[in-house]
């Protein structure tokens, strides 16, 4: 049987979603304890991939594993876990369906306080700059006119020929609440470092750095040497991921 597990963690203790070497990350943290739990080696595949220091209040992976699970055993695993990840429900899938694959859009929010708070330094970035919070806003929305991010795509100095680099942005919005700034973003998919990319470069609209002009130019040269510094991973969360209702059993 297939079996999508639904979680959610702090990431500031880890080096991102995906196994690397030498280094402690969510996916060989979840699959140590179910592995352990369920006395079989199990293979885990994430929804995506979280950078490191990034966080999740909601994330899915899939596994297969031939027996039932038995109801206590959510509550048996988050006993057996860190305490920076929790597994909210694990429920059965129809056969073949992909966490990553079947996932219709991913939602992602990134904080920002204005005024320095040192109990939320681990889920927001403290921003001493003055922000122009309605030009940031009016430039986000430009976002929803392209499909070709491959300036925000980090990591990578020259675009690979086929590298697929569309994206279908849903949804983008910055919300100001007391002194907290949120950034939400939902789109089908995202690129490597986008929406910290493209969060750095609304910041340098809002410190009136660079016109909305420019920012439509920096979109359209589709380098990523042009657009501006990622922000801190510590500020973002992947906060839902929507499937259709008919993958579930």
């Amino acid at each position: 049987m297939r079996f999508f597990i639904e979680l959610s963690y702090n990431g500031k203790n880890f080096h991102g979603w995906q196994i690397q070497k030498r280094v402690k990350t969510i996916e060989d943290t979840v699959e140590y304890c179910l592995s352990k739990l369920l006395k079989e080696s199990i293979n885990i595949i994430g929804a995506g991939r979280t950078d490191k220091g990034v966080h999740a209040k909601q994330m899915f992976a899939h596994f297969d594993y031939e027996k039932n699970i038995k109801n206590n055993f959510v509550k048996r695993i988050n006993i057996f876990l860190p305490k920076h990840i929790k597994i909210i429900k694990i429920i059965p899938v129809k056969k073949n369906i992909h966490a990553r694959f079947h996932a219709i859009s991913r939602t992602y929010k990134y904080y920002i306080e204005n005024v320095k708070n040192p109990f939320n330094q681990d889920f927001s970035w403290y921003c001493a700059y003055s922000l122009d919070y309605e030009k940031m806003n009016k430039a986000s929305k430009i976002l929803l006119s392209y499909k070709d991010f491959s300036t925000f795509r980090k990591g990578e100095k020259k675009k690979i020929i086929g590298q697929n680099n569309i994206c279908h942005i849903y949804y983008v919005s910055w919300k100001k609440i007391y002194d907290t700034l949120c950034f939400t973003i939902e789109s089908n998919r995202f690129l490597r470092s986008m929406v910290r990319s493209i969060i750095g470069t609304l910041i340098d609209v809002g410190r009136n750095k660079i016109t909305i002009n420019e920012f439509i130019k920096i979109i359209e040269l589709k380098n990523s040497d042009y657009c501006s510094s990622i922000v801190p991973a510590c500020g973002l969360f992947l906060y839902k991921i929507s499937y259709p209702d008919n993958i579930f059993l």
